[in-house]
């Protein structure tokens, strides 16, 4: 609490102050308020409601607990959503009086949208009811009506008497027809050691240590997934790969480390790593893409416009995107989906974002860690919004499809191009090269076929990576061989590019397993269409002084 203080205006720190001196002494002679505890703002006290999130830290013999008091009116969303966004557990208070209002839809939606694991729902004021069961039972079937309609997966119901301590810390006599734990023992043992995914290794490069020559370790906070010595990992953007050879803490070395340890990576191999890089293992790689659809959260008085120039700051990563469209605003008390072409403040919305570098990413609702960013102004570096990210942008994928589908791909008959004759001409059938590593070994490969008389491009950079498969199936149509270079293998879509070029046609090559560099996985590029008949066998071209086709 001191080092918080430190750290308030001087206004602020008085209205704490004068909040702990009202809390301990009784100046009403009525019953302690215990929400003096946590209003500590002046304005919060006057007017009765939480305006700003207030900390606060208790612990039991079972467990340690950081409360998060948010605000609960409309007007406070963005304070909501930022006191919610590193929770646990969510309680959600509801009045036994008045059952689930729109406010407590409302707090049941953010909820679920911030994937807060568990919703506590504490149906208060019971004394206020008489204690009665079918109260209760009827505002735990609204509610459970209206979580169907949100991912929701641990929804837990106690009715309670938080004036006078009924089913907080122990369990009421007053209501003996409820079987549950009180709302603390409820706390204390809540299942929450499988919140974190501890599958997916992920560690973001925050910064590199090189004290001396003979130490190079890259710091960061391990972001989910666990990470042990002698692991292989993938170095993105790169496709670099490597071993961990150990893993440093300020106490010593440690054999593995896992969310939210902050330590040193050491790897094998000297590799060019730097800050905003991700090690990840190589069979179990994130979303690597420049594009990607998100809810967002807006927070600033000024509205979220398309096409605005931002920063979107995602792990240790900062960099320039814009935002391409808005699909919908989200009535967060209706829950129904409007179009809009703006956000303003405290509004939540679905949101497509374009950024000039690709980022490494999991759905958010997969990995809380790397599926989140915030929205930063580029001149004032004020914080703007706070995103939630769904998935690539799948919307923009569909439109692309639907622009495809009137292309033929099929050789007719008659006068049409055959693809024998097109073999014939070019001397090699065509084929796509699903290859993933950097686009490097993409371009030297090309160059090396292209040499020997080859018929082939390649596509990366700049092209849209949702419709690699689409154009790859035209250029085979043409008779070209297409070499699709993908930063890492994403085997849900590398099996949809096999269908759609064609099962005969469709050569993966996995360079960052092909040890050598960039020329020898190159030359893996040349001997896999050489086994699978693609192009002739090479031979000593006279012209050239090298290999031929």
């Amino acid at each position: 609490m001191i080092g918080r203080l430190l750290y308030d205006s001087k206004g602020v720190y008085e209205d704490q102050i004068a909040s702990m001196r009202k809390a301990t002494v009784n100046q009403t002679a009525g019953a302690m308020d215990f929400s003096l505890l946590t209003d500590g703002l002046r304005a919060e006290r006057e007017q009765g409601i939480t305006i700003d999130v207030a900390y606060r830290y208790f612990s039991t013999p079972r467990r340690k607990f950081i409360i998060a008091d948010t605000p609960g009116h409309e007007q406070y969303t963005r304070n909501m959503a930022t006191g919610a966004s590193t929770a646990n557990l969510a309680i959600i208070l509801i009045d036994a009086r008045f059952g689930v209002l729109q406010q407590s839809r409302r707090h049941a939606f953010i909820a679920s949208l911030l994937a807060i694991p568990h919703i506590a729902v504490a149906v208060n004021k019971m004394d206020l009811v008489d204690y009665r069961e079918d109260v209760f039972e009827q505002i735990r079937a609204d509610f459970e009506g209206f979580a169907e309609q949100l991912q929701i997966a641990d929804a837990h119901f106690i009715p309670v008497s938080a004036l006078l301590g009924d089913n907080v810390v122990d369990r009421s006599e007053r209501m003996p027809w409820f079987k549950g734990a009180p709302l603390l023992e409820y706390l204390e043992t809540v299942h929450i050691s499988h919140d974190r995914n501890l599958t997916e290794m992920r560690f973001p490069v925050q910064y590199v240590i090189r004290p001396n020559l003979d130490f190079r370790g890259y710091a960061g906070q391990v972001a989910s997934g666990v990470i042990r010595k002698g692991d292989t990992v993938m170095v993105l953007p790169s496709g670099r790969t490597s071993q961990v050879q150990k893993i440093v803490t300020y106490e010593g070395e440690i054999a593995q480390a896992y969310p939210p340890m902050s330590v040193t990576v050491c790897l094998e191999d000297e590799i060019d790593i730097s800050r905003g890089d991700m090690l990840v293992p190589p069979l179990d790689a994130p979303y690597v893409s420049t594009r990607f659809e998100a809810m967002a959260v807006w927070m600033n008085a000024a509205p979220l416009e398309i096409g605005r120039t931002y920063l979107v700051k995602h792990l240790t990563q900062q960099v320039t995107a814009s935002v391409t469209a808005i699909r919908y605003r989200t009535d967060v008390n209706t829950l129904e989906k409007q179009e809009t072409d703006r956000l303003e403040l405290n509004e939540i919305g679905a949101i497509s974002i374009e950024t000039r570098r690709p980022l490494f990413f999991d759905p958010y609702r997969r990995n809380r860690t790397t599926g989140a960013f915030i929205l930063i102004d580029p001149i004032t570096n004020s914080t703007l919004g706070a995103g939630m990210i769904t998935d690539r942008e799948t919307a923009a994928g569909r439109s692309a499809g639907s622009l495809l589908d009137a292309v033929r791909y099929e050789p007719g008959t008659g006068p049409r191009v055959t693809a024998g004759e097109r073999f014939a001409r070019a001397g090699h059938r065509a084929a796509t090269v699903w290859l993933s590593g950097v686009e490097e070994i993409a371009y030297l490969a090309e160059r090396k076929l292209f040499d020997h008389g080859c018929l082939v491009h390649v596509l990366a950079g700049e092209t849209e990576s949702h419709i690699l498969p689409e154009l790859a199936r035209i250029s085979n149509a043409a008779g070209l061989i297409t070499i699709c270079s993908v930063p890492v293998d994403d085997p849900q879509e590398r099996e949809r590019a096999r269908g759609v070029v064609g099962e005969e046609r469709f050569v993966t090559v996995d360079a960052a397993a092909i040890p050598g560099g960039v020329d020898a996985a190159a030359e893996a590029v040349c001997r896999k269409l050489e086994e699978q008949g693609i192009i002739r066998e090479r031979r000593s071209d006279p012209f050239t002084g090298g290999d031929g086709i």
